[in-house]
């Protein structure tokens, strides 16, 4: 499996209507969680976001959001962003144009937010050009791959991943999925203290 940790500048250059990174002025971390709500790991991150008044932002896939509408509620609830992940998790480099923005409107129906994440980052230019400039909304990449999905790596290396990058203003990717649970239990509540400790804040997106 291949990807990058950190987000390359070329990258950014390539896609300059996605947003990568939040002002750096502040120290001011921004956690993001893709692919929920989920019964079990979407409840553990909010315990672990209050020990420390963090504010995050959750990409929510729209056929989840139905099914855990009082998971999705709490989210609300407690002060963190929500955002549309699409409804079915699609790839936009796999899916016709029509087929992939239908699913993002589906979304909307559950999930009241002007940001979007594609699915696995994935997404064409034109796709973008006609999300940002027709729908009206703000597509959020990252900074920074916490790597919690890959089964491959160690709990511990998922730590590293986030600890050794982020700084201020990054965007980090977390899942608060089934598949990702394990790695992320473990980084999660890691990076909230050693970034605490240096004084930083997390903070939902806003834009």
């Amino acid at each position: 499996m291949f990807y990058l940790v950190k987000t390359p500048w070329v990258l950014k250059k390539l896609y300059p209507a996605g947003v990568w990174d939040m002002p750096d002025r502040e120290k001011v971390l921004y956690l993001t969680f893709d692919d929920g709500p989920h019964p079990e790991a979407t409840p553990y991150v909010l315990e672990e976001l209050s020990r420390y008044n963090a504010k995050a932002t959750f990409f929510c896939i729209g056929k989840n959001v139905a099914q855990h509408n009082d998971i999705y509620s709490r989210v609300l609830n407690e002060g963190h962003s929500a955002a549309n992940h699409t409804f079915s998790h699609l790839n936009g480099w796999k899916t016709g144009d029509r087929k992939y923005f239908e699913d993002i409107a589906k979304a909307r129906k559950y999930i009241d937010s002007p940001l979007f994440r594609p699915p696995y980052g994935k997404i064409s230019k034109l796709q973008l050009k006609h999300l940002t400039e027709d729908f009206g909304m703000k597509v959020i990449m990252w900074s920074v791959l916490s790597a919690d999905f890959d089964t491959a790596i160690t709990p511990e290396q998922c730590l590293k991943n986030v600890s050794l990058h982020a700084k201020a203003g990054s965007i980090i990717v977390f899942h608060d999925s089934e598949k990702a649970f394990t790695r992320m239990k473990y980084a999660l509540p890691r990076v909230l203290q050693l970034f605490t400790e240096k004084g930083y804040r997390f903070d939902k997106i806003n834009l």
